[in-house]
């Protein structure tokens, strides 16, 4: 395990494992390499909040390595770039194509995975469940109900081939629809609103799913803070949702 965790540490970054503090919520973690404008939100809930479903281990390595290290690069993109360093970062991904050609690719690959990761953390460290309300009636509306939204939403997940991400977008009167997306890249960046989505790099399930992704993808539903993704579908129809 550890000669893996060498290989895969060496492969996806190098910034500090997170450090747990006594704070029962305020979960950070050692400062990312390039300082900047784009900072690393600490988890908002324990590493082993998720288990059993996605272990700690993976939870501190993907916050605290992965995540970091895609906002170091973000950083260190932008840092001779002040006009750009000053835009949100929605912002930058809508307008990928007016950037600058030198770090365009930068800001495309840690840009994105710095909203993606953002938004991943922010959707998870619920007890899965049922959607209720407005978002419930738009599920059903939209997608079918929601078993037909998991099937769905899993069996786009597991077609991607390589890494990449699975998506329920949101737009701004509220319809909803299903999308993957290459690498790190987002909605975000065709002016669309990501409502939630999960990773399907393997560096998000690798250490406990191995090779199965499609137990992964079944399993993360356990842990969807339905009451989350309600605040974000709310944001999206008021016109108020970033990242």
């Amino acid at each position: 395990m550890s000669a893996l965790l060498s290989r895969r540490t060496a492969l996806f970054g190098t910034a500090a494992l997170a450090s747990v503090f006594a704070a029962p919520r305020a979960w950070s973690q050692a400062a990312p390499a390039a300082s900047g404008p784009f900072t690393l939100p600490p988890l908002p809930y324990a590493p082993n909040a998720n288990e059993p479903h996605i272990d700690a281990q993976t939870m501190e390595i993907h916050h605290g390595r992965h995540h970091a290290a895609y906002v170091a690069n973000l950083n260190a993109a932008v840092k001779d770039h002040g006009q750009i360093a000053a835009m949100p970062i929605e912002q930058i991904l809508a307008k990928l194509g007016e950037m600058p050609e030198g770090i365009r690719t930068a800001l495309r690959n840690n840009g994105g995975g710095h909203v993606n990761h953002t938004m991943f953390w922010g959707v998870m460290g619920g007890k899965g469940g049922a959607p209720s309300g407005d978002l419930a009636a738009a599920i059903t509306r939209d997608l079918g109900g929601l078993d037909k939204l998991r099937a769905d939403f899993n069996g786009a997940g597991a077609r991607v081939f390589g890494s990449g991400w699975v998506f329920v977008t949101v737009d701004g009167g509220g319809k909803l629809a299903l999308a993957s997306r290459p690498n790190q890249d987002t909605p975000l960046m065709d002016g669309g609103r990501v409502l939630l989505g999960n990773d399907v790099w393997e560096h998000a399930y690798y250490l406990k799913y191995q090779n199965r992704r499609p137990a992964y993808l079944e399993a993360w539903w356990n842990v969807v803070d339905w009451e989350k993704v309600a605040a974000r579908y709310a944001a999206a129809k008021a016109g108020t949702l970033t990242i």
